[in-house]
């Protein structure tokens, strides 16, 4: 065996044993405090956020009905906010917007924690809103164009009905044939 390949062996070995020591590990010394639920922090909001999307709609509504009892802090609205703009619930876009806009106004000390993602969910959502009035709009051109579509054909269908009913004209010409 070559002196290089021993080397190489050697060098994946100990990476190999760091990797398995860095595993056994139980806590680096400078661990952060893992974020829980009912803390309103940044990450709480984050981890909320993931988790809305392994709900089920029950569960949608169910979330819904207790962010609406709970006392209206900016973590709770962010919360509502995001739960409004989510796919498998009764969206309500707008609704969503005036409270995020509500943290974003906000001078109380709690809020600020929560406007830069407010920021982003509102960005978020006003492009929704754009993106679907431009569906409407687009999908208000296909019907009018299909309409005209449609009345033209008529017009066809009726010109030619026309031309069915019509009687045929004598050419007029020479008795031998010759036009003039």
């Amino acid at each position: 065996m070559s002196s290089k390949t021993e080397l190489m062996r050697r060098g994946l070995c100990g990476l190999s044993m760091a990797a398995l020591l860095a595993g056994c590990m139980a806590l680096p010394i400078n661990a952060k405090k893992t974020a829980r639920a009912d803390e309103p922090t940044l990450e709480a909001a984050l981890g909320y956020y993931q988790g809305l999307a392994r709900m089920t709609p029950a569960e949608l509504g169910r979330e819904r009905s207790i962010l609406v009892a709970v006392p209206q802090t900016p973590y709770t609205q962010v919360r509502m906010a995001m739960l409004l703009g989510h796919p498998r619930v009764q969206q309500d876009l707008n609704r969503g917007l005036a409270l995020l806009d509500s943290v974003l106004k906000s001078s109380d000390p709690a809020a600020a924690p929560f406007q830069p993602l407010a920021r982003q969910v509102a960005d978020n959502y006003l492009e929704r809103l754009k993106l679907e009035n431009q569906i409407d709009r687009q999908g208000q051109q296909l019907k009018d164009s299909q309409r005209k579509a449609g009345e033209l054909q008529d017009k066809l269908d009726s010109l030619a009905d026309i031309e069915r009913t019509l009687t045929p004209r004598q050419r007029s010409g020479k008795p031998d044939g010759s036009k003039r």
